[in-house]
């Protein structure tokens, strides 16, 4: 297991000495799959079922399989550049599919099991999908939008038969085992990730083979210098979204060590404890959403025996209650990185490499050249707000938005390429992240990042989860409202609001205390565990429409 970054003692060092080398020829397969794939029954994969039962695949179990289907796709005449969307969740079966398509020079293209038949339908036509690998569960779904995706020729389940749809096991079982993979070039497209902005539909970010090369400084840097001996992976994140297969599943993959899936349906912190000390995972990827769950849970290390050596967290701001408690608790720092689906992991911690500071992003990973500029490219002035910002050519970019040309050059300011997040950088090269560019908060003439008063909320003994959004004001533009979920038993009345201001106006700025606080039972969250602040604003703008 040889890493792509050398190891150093300083950040200065680390950086300094990491330079890109992509070849012109690339095929992600060769690195994830064949090159472990020796005969010598290497596990690639610990898949534990709805009943907990674990089945064991070996990389020459996944290169069968995957060699199979490829030969199987073939015979159905899909050529390369074909695109076969996966609707699964942490499935085998979508593992082996992924390396199966980009054997053959094809196109794969997570899809979350959780969308409804309009996502489905949007996303099979706008990509051109041929074929949908799904399950059983989801198969009325997909079976019903035939009509409606012309390109669709075939739909082939991973856990049972029905009419119209074709088995997986048994479409595969009598295909070739051996094939030669594509010569596919680092720039072909590998697999189109489809990401939703604030406005219109969602866009389909189209990734090179490249990325998996642009993915792997970033991860052995934040990850502790993964690999090491016995490293395991392990995530709750859904395979259909970037955190799942870019930062777990493949880079695990990459080094040839095994991965953990679980068919855990939500999560449960009790059982992540289990999964962590059964399977012997060292390195995880678990959303600050999960680590405040986990943190409730009373003396776990008095059941579980851990083997965590690093965990990669981010989405949200981890803050230094998680932190203090992962350190005294677990033993551990939290790393947490940043990125998105058009560009992954380019900022981040390794708490043994410089000091974390709470709340912070970490500094640009090796490799990356990350600024923080205005609207016309321009870098900023230590302090100073401004769009956070990673320079071109790297190799994590996306090569565009499928079908929108528009959207992809707005992506860019120059040779910049502009997150949509904004933040700044302090005078110790620490990026601090104030929230989405919709996401800010612009009070009296203030711009207010909602990651900070949640972080200070969140300290506050009776408070589980806390959500910060602005809503529209006559005089201030906006103003600040706070969601809350109270811990079990706290009541949520007038005395603890007031308390709570005063707990918010006594950590951080007048300006930044909330104005209304509302107490809820749940909050709108993504699959992968970010609050949905837009959905926040939404409903607020209904109810302001309705009362006017």
């Amino acid at each position: 297991m040889t890493s792509l970054l050398k190891p150093g003692k300083t950040y200065e060092e680390i950086y300094a000495n990491f330079k890109w080398d992509i070849p012109e020829q690339y095929n992600i397969a060769d690195d994830v799959c064949d090159r472990w794939a020796d005969g010598s029954g290497r596990i690639a994969l610990a898949y534990e079922n709805e009943a907990k039962e674990t089945s064991i695949y070996t990389f020459d179990d996944v290169k069968k399989y995957a060699n199979q289907l490829a030969n199987t796709f073939q015979s159905w005449g899909f050529s390369k550049g074909d695109r076969v969307t996966l609707l699964l969740a942490q499935n085998p079966e979508c593992a082996i599919s992924h390396v199966a398509c980009w054997k053959a020079g094809m196109v794969s293209g997570p899809c979350s099991v959780l969308f409804a038949g309009d996502a489905v339908a949007y996303r099979l036509n706008d990509c051109g999908a041929k074929a949908v690998i799904t399950d059983l569960a989801n198969f009325e779904k997909v079976n019903s939008l035939r009509s409606q995706c012309p390109k669709l020729e075939k739909i082939i389940l991973v856990d049972g038969d029905a009419d119209g749809a074709l088995n997986f096991w048994n479409s595969i079982g009598n295909a070739p085992e051996v094939f030669e993979n594509a010569k596919t070039a680092a720039e072909d497209i590998a697999w189109i990730s489809y990401t939703s902005g604030t406005t219109g539909q969602p866009k389909g970010s189209v990734q090179p083979h490249r990325m998996m090369l642009g993915h792997m400084p970033s991860l052995e840097f934040i990850y502790d210098f993964f690999p090491q001996d016995a490293d395991a992976l392990w995530s709750p994140a859904d395979w259909a979204w970037m955190a799942g297969l870019m930062d777990v599943l493949m880079p695990g993959w990459f080094h040839g060590c095994k991965v953990v899936a679980t068919a855990m349906k939500g999560f449960d912190a009790e059982d992540a404890y289990r999964i962590l000390a059964e399977h012997e995972v060292t390195l995880a990827l678990l959303t600050p959403t999960m680590l405040k769950l986990m943190r409730q849970i009373e003396k776990p290390l008095s059941r579980h025996t851990l083997k965590l050596r690093s965990v990669l967290s981010g989405g949200e701001a981890v803050g230094a209650g998680l932190l203090e408690w992962a350190q005294d608790e677990l033993n551990l720092a939290i790393n947490e990185g940043f990125g998105q689906t058009e560009c992954n992991v380019i900022l981040g911690n390794n708490g043994n490499v410089f000091p974390i500071k709470p709340g912070s992003l970490g500094k640009p990973t090796p490799g990356s050249v990350v600024k923080i500029i205005d609207d016309s490219g321009t870098e900023v002035p230590c302090g100073q707000e401004g769009h956070i910002a990673c320079q071109r050519p790297h190799p994590v970019m996306l090569l565009e938005y499928l079908n929108k040309p528009e959207a992809t050059k707005e992506k860019f300011i120059g040779d910049m390429l502009i997150t949509g997040d904004v933040g700044h950088m302090d005078e110790d090269g620490y990026f601090w992240f104030h929230g989405r560019g919709d996401d800010v908060i612009t009070s009296s003439g203030y711009r207010i990042g909602p990651s900070e008063i949640e972080d200070a909320l969140l300290k506050h003994e009776a408070i589980q989860m806390a959500a910060a959004i602005g809503i529209p004001d006559p005089v201030r533009t906006e103003i600040i409202k706070v969601f809350l979920i109270l811990k079990e038993g706290v009541q949520g009345t007038q005395n603890l609001e007031d308390e709570l201001k005063e707990f918010v106006r006594s950590r951080l700025a007048k300006h930044e205390v909330p104005r209304m606080i509302e107490f809820v039972e749940s909050l709108p969250m993504t699959t992968t565990g970010k609050i949905m602040r837009r959905e926040l604003r939404e409903l607020e703008k209904q109810k302001l429409a309705s009362t006017s």
